[in-house]
């Protein structure tokens, strides 16, 4: 095996392994941030949810409550405001959601569905979480959820859902009397679920990974290629030519052209030791004849 093809399957080894290591380790890094892109976007729109629930509840809740006497008003009511602010925004972005998924709503709409479900009675089993994170897969791909447990800790809730005699006629006249009741101070009847998709920022990083690794692939063509020139002209064609020249001499064909000379080099060392080694078996023959 020729010395190039050594040093160029030595190269492509090392390569080879750092490669595979830059683009495991590359990955791992850039879906790591995409995921908490995705968790920063889900925090963000339940922040907006909160802040739409705050601003029913401190600015339109107390100027309508006198209609309420007459007619109950859904929009006095902070999540259904949450629910509906987000739902603008859910026709533009259809794979982001927002739900105030609840065990017994008022509202039919805010009933749990099955992994909404699950999500609920987790909050319920472990009353000291106030956030997690989870995956689930969606229609259309998977998605990041962020989970807030929905706690009653105000007793004034409890005026319209403890019992149906004690709630307002007009909310009775909207929902009926079957929904939305037995709720209990400090229970967690529900959760703020924001589901953001992950598919996006993932395929993003994956886009990322792709050009890092063709940038390194072709940085690593180029260099080969210089090494192999280098190696070439620097090396291998001084070393043919000295060879060449060796084997000639070792023949007895002394009128062949002579070593090359100059330089400071390994190479020029090897020819100038070459040429010493000439003369004395050049004086040498002189001597024999």
């Amino acid at each position: 095996m020729k010395l190039l093809v050594k040093i160029n399957l030595g190269l492509v080894a090392v390569f080879g392994v750092g490669f595979v290591a830059t683009g495991f380790f590359t990955r791992q890094v850039l879906q790591k941030n995409a995921e908490e892109e995705v968790i920063g976007s889900a925090r963000l729109m339940m922040e907006s949810a909160m802040a739409a629930r705050s601003y029913t509840t401190g600015e339109i809740k107390p100027l309508l409550t006198p209609q309420l006497l007459k007619t109950f008003l859904p929009q006095t009511v902070p999540s259904y405001a949450a629910t509906q602010s987000f739902a603008a925004l859910h026709k533009s972005n259809p794979d982001y959601s927002y739900k105030e998924a609840t065990l017994n709503p008022t509202n039919p709409r805010d009933r749990v569905v099955d992994w909404e479900a699950d999500v609920v009675q987790r909050l319920r089993d472990h009353p000291e979480t106030r956030e997690f994170i989870g995956q689930r897969n969606s229609e259309s791909g998977p998605s990041l959820y962020l989970a807030r447990p929905i706690r009653i800790n105000d007793a004034q809730c409890l005026s319209c859902h403890s019992t149906p005699a004690a709630a307002p006629a007009s909310m009775l006249a909207l929902y009926g009397s079957n929904n939305g009741f037995g709720w209990k101070l400090g229970e967690v009847i529900g959760s703020q679920i924001v589901s953001v998709p992950l598919d996006v920022a993932m395929r993003k990083a994956d886009r990322t990974v792709n050009m890092i690794m063709t940038g390194f692939a072709l940085s690593f063509a180029a260099l080969l290629l210089f090494v192999n020139a280098v190696m070439y002209w620097l090396v291998l064609r001084p070393m043919r030519r000295i060879a060449r020249i060796a084997d000639a001499v070792s023949e007895g064909r002394l009128e062949v052209e002579p070593f090359p000379k100059g330089g400071s080099d390994e190479l020029a060392v090897l020819s100038t030791a070459f040429t010493r080694m000439r003369r004395s078996m050049e004086k040498a023959l002189a001597l024999l004849d």
